[in-house]
């Protein structure tokens, strides 16, 4: 039963790997009696129904530019279109929804998308990014897509702060063989384009698993509240807030 006014929407990348975080991610909030209304492609929206749990999640689904069996000759143009034509209907959603009586609060979208946090500004709105791989794997992609990791690699090694010495096969593909991938490393390495004019990071993450890299980038335990328009909201992850990690507590 939803207990508050508070309505967010959460906005996956529209594949399997990262709408099951996020989807999970949207039925804690639920679960505390939050809205959460989930944004994904028409193809998607029927297996998210079928995973309703006992805090159902409204589902929104939105055009990437395509019809029903059409594919994009490439990654490249898919990326490009879906850009293009999701940003417009995350506004046209929004907009939508603004009129309704339980407007959107807050947009939680897929690092990935980093221009869904444009998007959403431009509307008025905060948004945070949601990052569906662990705190290690970014930490990889930060410091490659900051330059303080040069690839290609040289050398059968790679070292990263509290890290053991890593392999290269032990690394993301997109970074082992950076040539087999371009448009996909691209991807991964745009996320942290304007991460910097969000208001947090979430990470889905688990602190005993990720403790030592954790401590190192300050992952550290902090318990704090925060203030989102008038709703405190409590949520069990792990948050990158001002070159810090803390707990985001969202009470309502």
């Amino acid at each position: 039963m939803e207990r508050s006014d508070s309505h967010i929407l959460v906005f996956p990348f529209p594949t399997p790997g990262h709408i099951n975080p996020m989807l999970q991610f949207s039925k804690r909030l639920a679960s505390m009696g939050l809205r959460v209304t989930l944004v994904t492609t028409q193809p998607n929206t029927k297996p998210i129904e079928e995973a309703q749990s006992n805090y159902p999640i409204h589902i929104e689904p939105i055009s990437d530019g395509f019809q029903p069996g059409e594919k994009a000759q490439s990654v490249e143009v898919y990326l490009e279109k879906f850009q293009k034509v999701a940003s417009q209907s995350l506004a046209q959603l929004v907009e939508k929804l603004a009129r309704s009586k339980r407007p959107i609060k807050f947009i939680v979208y897929d690092s990935v998308m980093p221009w869904a946090l444009d998007t959403a500004q431009e509307l008025g709105l905060d948004g945070a990014p949601f990052y569906t791989q662990s705190c290690a794997v970014s930490a990889i992609y930060y410091h490659v897509s900051q330059g303080m990791m040069k690839i290609p690699i040289e050398g059968k090694t790679a070292s990263f702060p509290s890290m053991p010495l890593l392999g290269i096969n032990d690394l993301p593909s997109f970074i082992s063989d950076m040539d087999s991938y371009p448009s996909l490393l691209r991807l991964v390495l745009g996320r942290f384009s304007n991460f910097r004019k969000a208001k947090c990071l979430l990470i889905n993450t688990f602190d005993m698993l990720e403790a030592e890299v954790g401590y190192v980038v300050l992952f550290i335990y902090v318990c704090m509240h925060m203030y989102l328009y008038n709703i405190y909201v409590y949520v069990c992850t792990y948050v990158y807030i001002g070159g810090m990690h803390a707990f985001l507590h969202i009470d309502t």
